[in-house]
């Protein structure tokens, strides 16, 4: 099975994967036993799909797999080998003999009942149909859904502090975490984790969760997104529910919310979650949020959620640095089970350095190449699954630059992208120049926000937000957008 699949599905194999162990089949399924409850949680959520068809390919049975952990008792049922399992799948059920006739002698007559003899009618027995037993219907879709949203979001096992490659823009960030992990609700409360798109920020959070329960493993830690509180909120709001929403979050030890910026313009949540929190701080409950944004840079985010959020530890994470790529890289590869030479490391690490998502995307590709191919990972893999990144990137185009693209496009003057007008024939424009500044360059958001009359970074957050928006919904507006990203692009 583990074979299969590295084979067929090689981004979801891990090295622990090796340590799971099979107790046997019994009533057609496969138990596997996980070394924790952590990774059993983890295997149910994102591998079953995977290991189903590894175990149906090389038995050749309609057989599924269920995942225990430590202490989960998996049935009485008869437990027998693989072999075995065949075995018993290929022999048909025994078949009972008939039994022998009974040949009664014709000189002997059996006995036979006197006729009943009645003047009165015979009374109608009326037959009913025997019940069919209900059989309850699987859960649908939207249910199955739900269930797992109110459970919250899974813990990936690989998420602990051992795989976190700790660098100069990481190390505050990273302490904070160990420090919460070690003395739950006693240090840094709420802990807030806030950086770019990438960093490392879900890894933390997930990593001293994971601490958390090596210390107390029966600790109620509940870890969700954002968006999971805010659809779990308006569900219990329609359906008359609150009581069960309030008891989910508010009776447990840890709360970890990932992506709090996106409480932004959400009065109504911005309200529960503010007496949530208030209900879990005073209980000395340990809280841990992460944002893409410092607390007072979320627009439309209530003042006394923002001092809330800044009472414990505000810390950033800032893009790794090479080496800290190189290592992470390294990291990322043997937590696949994967040997990835220095030489490869240093060749993404050099290319890639916007994100840790994408060099483990990066992995990912050389990963499949390499099963695909059958061949050992070296530099010219690298660079051929790699392709795109062979070339040097290409400069990263001036504010100047794009401001001139953009007024170019929309006929307007610099003055007027500067002034405080706000005519849609002025914002717009003013917006894409911030949100292409935003993308295309290093740029901070006050920096940003000073080449356009010295506004401030929420103004940029809101432009840049504001064209995404019209990004999904508008297809004429993309065109434009992409129209003017090459006058940039050819005017480097």
């Amino acid at each position: 099975m583990l074979a299969h699949l590295r084979r067929a599905h090689p981004a979801i194999c891990r090295q622990w994967f090796e340590e799971l162990e099979a107790l046997g089949v019994a009533g057609g399924t496969l138990n596997l036993r996980a070394q924790s409850a952590i990774h059993r949680d983890y295997l149910k959520r994102t591998c079953a799909e995977a290991f189903n068809d590894a175990l149906r390919t090389v038995s050749g049975r309609l057989l599924s797999i269920r995942f225990v952990g430590p202490e989960d008792d998996w049935g009485d049922a008869p437990v027998f080998g693989p072999s075995d399992a065949t075995a018993a799948a290929e022999v048909p059920p025994p078949v009972e003999a008939p039994a022998e006739p009974v040949i009664e002698s014709p000189l002997r007559e059996p006995p036979r009942e006197p006729l009943l003899q009645t003047t009165e009618p015979i009374a109608r027995v009326e037959v009913k149909p025997i019940p069919t037993p209900a059989v309850p219907a699987a859960p649908s879709r939207v249910t199955e859904h739900r269930r797992r949203a109110d459970e919250g979001l899974a813990i990936n096992p690989d998420y602990d502090f051992g795989n976190f490659v700790v660098g100069p823009g990481n190390r505050l960030a990273h302490a904070a975490a160990v420090a919460v992990g070690e003395s739950q609700g006693r240090q840094y409360n709420p802990l807030f984790i806030h950086g770019g798109v990438g960093l490392g920020k879900t890894h933390l959070l997930q990593a001293a969760c994971l601490r958390i329960l090596e210390r107390a493993p029966h600790a109620r830690v509940y870890y969700t997104s954002c968006e999971g509180f805010m659809t779990q909120f308006m569900e219990s709001v329609q359906s008359g529910q609150m009581s069960e929403f309030r008891h989910r979050y508010r009776d447990i030890d840890v709360l970890v919310v990932d992506d709090i910026h996106f409480l932004a313009k959400r009065d109504r949540t911005q309200e529960e979650f503010f007496h949530t929190f208030n209900n879990l701080y005073q209980a000395g409950k340990q809280i841990l949020l992460s944002s893409d944004a410092a607390p007072e840079e979320i627009p439309d985010l209530e003042d006394r959620l923002v001092s809330r959020f800044k009472w414990g530890l505000v810390a950033k994470i800032d893009p790794p640095c090479y080496e800290t790529r190189v290592a992470i890289l390294k990291t990322k590869a043997k937590v696949r089970g994967l040997e990835f030479p220095d030489d490869c490391a240093c060749f993404i690490a050099a290319r890639i350095d916007s994100n840790i998502r994408e060099l483990e995307g990066a992995i990912t590709r050389v990963q499949i190449v390499a099963s695909v191919e059958n061949k050992p990972i070296d530099l010219a893999l690298v660079k051929s699954a790699l392709g795109d990144l062979n070339d040097e990137a290409p400069p990263e185009p001036s504010i100047q630059q794009i401001i001139t693209a953009v007024t170019d496009y929309y006929r307007i003057r610099l003055s007027d992208l500067q002034s405080k007008r706000r005519p849609r024939s002025v914002t717009i424009p003013r917006q894409v120049c911030m949100f292409l500044a935003r993308r295309m360059t290093k740029l901070s958001l006050e920096e940003i926000g000073g080449y356009f009359g010295g506004r401030d970074h929420t103004t940029v957050m809101h432009a840049v937000k504001a064209i995404d928006q019209r990004r999904e919904t508008d297809d004429d507006f993309v065109g434009q957008l992409r129209a003017i990203e090459e006058r940039i692009r050819s005017s480097g």
